[in-house]
């Protein structure tokens, strides 16, 4: 005996009538809707450019950091170069120093005073 077979036999005879099957399409409730989805996709792009935004200015200052200390480390070189130099300024401007060498040279001084060009006296 076929399964058609079987459900005919089990059926009773007589049937008062018979209903029409309507097929009823259920819409099922989605998980999330597309006002939803459309908010959540807007927020997702702030936040990835307010990220981008905040790595890129961290970028750019931590760069500017790098350069100011450079840009000191070579004003604290040159003015440790400055300081040497005007040290040997004063070193070469010694009176005897100066007499020495025009001895030296043949420069004869007679009771003469020897001043430092740089200063100013009365």
């Amino acid at each position: 005996m076929s399964l058609e077979q079987a459900r005919k036999a089990q059926q009773p005879l007589h049937q008062p009538e018979k209903q029409k099957q309507v097929k009823v399409k259920a819409h099922k409730k989605r998980w999330i809707s597309t006002g939803e989805k459309f908010l959540y996709s807007i927020s997702t792009t702030a936040v990835i450019a307010a990220s981008l935004f905040f790595v890129q200015f961290s970028s750019a200052t931590d760069s500017l950091n790098r350069d100011i200390r450079s840009l000191e480390k070579d004003i604290s070189q040159q003015e440790s170069h400055n300081e040497n130099l005007a040290y040997q300024v004063k070193e070469l401007s010694n009176p005897d120093r100066i007499l020495k060498i025009a001895k030296e040279n043949g420069l004869n001084i007679q009771n003469a005073k020897v001043k430092q060009a740089g200063t100013v006296s009365n």
